[in-house]
């Protein structure tokens, strides 16, 4: 059996990211209620200093940054209204960065992302979670033409029930989600550093 390739390779598509320069970061869902209790995802702290430096150099670099949040309605784990909904201190937004509430994974989905964006453009994620709402944007993202790269130091997960019944780890799941979004949908690259300014 041959080594395993991806699609991107196959097809003779970029390898490598885009210029941090050239690009728009895009920060999703960084909301306080993956830091604790019943949704806290493995690595999540790890993961929020990470990107709190891909945000550092971005604002250096003077490129768009736009943050995303999950809403799910009052009193709901992810209420925007409340602590919980609230984007971590850390990585909050500051004055002229744009914040768009969501309602589903994909960040494009009844929401102005893509207006916000010119065509084509090449776009940096982080955030939570990886299997969920980090993959269905990558995705989102390529079928709208756009070309994403995932910084996977910079995202995190929770461990699932399998369809087997047993459980699936979280750093199963986040390997999988990974090179699923790697095999076609982005380049994903371990850490903000290896994003080139």
């Amino acid at each position: 059996m041959s080594e395993p390739t991806t699609l991107r390779d196959l097809a003779g598509m970029p390898a490598a990211p885009a210029r941090l320069a050239d690009s728009t970061l895009i920060m999703i869902d960084l909301q306080n209620t993956y830091t604790r209790g019943v949704m806290e995802l493995e690595g999540v702290q790890p993961a929020i200093d990470q990107a709190a430096e891909l945000l550092d150099r971005a604002r250096s670099a003077g490129i768009p940054v736009i943050h995303i949040q999950h809403d799910d309605g009052v009193d709901s784990l992810y209420d925007v209204r409340g602590e919980s909904g609230a984007i971590v201190d850390r990585v909050a937004p500051r004055d002229g960065e744009i914040v768009i509430v969501k309602n589903y994974p994909n960040s494009f989905v009844a929401t102005d992302l893509n207006d916000r964006l010119a065509p084509g453009s090449n776009l940096v994620l982080a955030g939570f979670m990886t299997h969920m709402c980090i993959n269905s944007t990558a995705r989102g993202a390529f079928s709208l033409g756009h070309s994403p790269t995932v910084v996977s130091g910079a995202t995190a997960t929770r461990a699932l029930p399998g369809a087997d019944g047993e459980p699936v780890s979280a750093a199963a799941l986040q390997a999988a989600s990974l090179a699923a979004m790697a095999d076609l949908f982005a380049v994903v690259v371990p850490k903000p550093s290896e994003i080139p300014d």
